[in-house]
């Protein structure tokens, strides 16, 4: 009996070895997965981060516009709509993007949008799999800029000393006065910021 036990003990031990060997090896390629989502991660917060402040830059531009014409109601709508004479911000998105550690291409979607397609400085490293220690991740984000607020066109025969009222989103008018212009909607007013959805 006791020969027959250790007979079988020995039987079991080879299946141990491989049963270890297959649970370090799974953990392995999910360690390899989760470098892989990793990177993947910071690519997609890079090029998020990088259209967005594009974007940004785009509407503090379209906003100066606006105040610089805001006595001249005739250039209200070409601002709202993206048609003003504004330097493009896609600067902006390659600054923030060297400091995710990341490359990016950056390209104006449309008048009031951009595109920028980021990839990773870092790689995904060593791992199991093979061909993964050069690989890089890449993700593209698109920001979108849209008018908060819209005006009715003044007629052809109105006064100079009026201005049209802006009716902006959530609720909020603005009364223009051409001789008080103290109190202007800041850029954040006037347009809206957000990641287009994927």
């Amino acid at each position: 009996m006791r020969l027959r036990a250790q007979g079988d003990s020995g039987q079991a031990f080879p299946i141990y070895v491989t049963v270890v060997g297959g649970l370090l090896f799974l953990a392995l390629a999910y360690f390899a997965v989760g470098q892989a989502a990793a990177i993947r991660s910071e690519a997609q917060t890079a090029a998020d981060a990088a259209a967005l402040a594009a974007a940004l830059e785009t509407r503090d531009r379209l906003a100066d516009q606006w105040t610089t014409h805001v006595l001249e109601p005739d250039a209200w709508q070409d601002i709202f709509e993206g048609d003003a004479p504004v330097p493009g911000g896609c600067w902006r998105a390659h600054e923030l993007a060297a400091r995710n550690d990341a490359s990016v291409e950056c390209a104006p979607d449309g008048l009031l949008a951009y595109t920028v397609v980021a990839e990773t400085n870092d790689t995904v490293g060593d791992t199991i799999v093979p061909g993964t220690e050069d690989r890089k991740a890449t993700q593209t984000a698109t920001a979108v800029i849209e008018a908060r607020c819209r005006f009715e066109p003044l007629p052809e025969n109105a006064d100079d000393e009026v201005l049209p009222s802006l009716s902006c989103k959530g609720g909020e008018d603005w009364d223009l006065k051409p001789d008080d212009l103290s109190d202007l909607p800041k850029p954040e007013d006037l347009f809206d910021v957000h990641l287009a959805d994927s």
